[in-house]
């Protein structure tokens, strides 16, 4: 190892990180696989879903924020931590109407893929049926409300890559919305399909127009693997 180099422990294994990574980053480049949905690898972190919670050096931390120290030992893969996961899952789904059947982000959603390695068929919650908006009237790209998991991948992707600021938060709780910079619709804006933040988002929210079926259902990513078994299929050699 380099003197940049030291090793953590994650449920018992040995991981190699590098001074400035973060847990989830290092997991990652060992093969790895810690849940998470408003991380994205060519994004900063921003901490706001809580599935990449685990217990660090134990105490409850997001490893997508957290930097990895020497010495540190990370659990992530346990019954109560899944369980957690459900939950947080289960709420994202009925808090917002997610019509997997029909959506266009079928087998490439991340949320919908989360569930499936999580062992949810369905959510165990009251599903609340939000009104929410759907705008299409973008030539390029439609945004579909219902579906948004307030991940915040778009605003990061539109401010600090594309740097225009397109996307934000609105409200509370319940209550809190994507709202867009122009007080009428999507096409008033300069978003662009070539733009990151139209890229990044893991459910069927943001979603560029004519291309959501061009890969049939049975085909698409999760289709044919669990989410993280791309990581997970990372050869790494011996941390010592």
């Amino acid at each position: 190892m380099s003197d940049q180099d030291f090793l953590i422990t994650v449920d018992g294994m040995k991981v190699r990180a590098k001074r400035g990574q973060t847990i989830i980053s290092a997991c990652d480049a060992a093969g790895v696989y810690i849940p998470r949905l408003c991380h994205h690898p060519d994004l900063k972190p921003a901490g706001h879903c809580r599935l990449c919670s685990c217990y660090i050096d134990g105490r409850r931390a997001s490893a997508c924020t957290m930097p990895a120290a020497p010495g540190m030992v990370v659990v992530s893969n346990n019954e109560e931590l899944n369980n957690d996961r459900r939950v947080v899952l289960d709420m994202l789904f009925v808090e917002g109407n997610h019509f997997c059947p029909t959506c266009e982000k079928s087998g490439d959603c991340e949320l919908q893929a989360l569930a499936y390695r999580l062992g949810i068929t369905a959510p165990s919650l009251t599903y609340q049926w939000p009104k929410r908006e759907i705008d299409a009237s973008h030539p390029d790209v439609f945004i579909d409300r219902n579906t948004c998991v307030l991940c915040s991948r778009c605003i990061r992707a539109s401010r600090d890559v594309d740097g225009k600021s397109i996307f934000g938060f609105s409200g509370r709780g319940l209550g809190m919305r994507l709202n867009i910079d122009s007080e009428t619709k999507l096409s008033d804006t300069s978003f662009a399909a070539i733009d990151k933040a139209a890229k990044v988002c893991p459910v069927g929210c943001i979603v560029i127009k004519r291309t959501g079926y061009r890969t049939p259902i049975g085909r698409r990513h999760f289709d044919k693997a669990p989410i993280g078994t791309d990581i997970e299929a990372c050869e790494v050699g011996d941390p010592e």
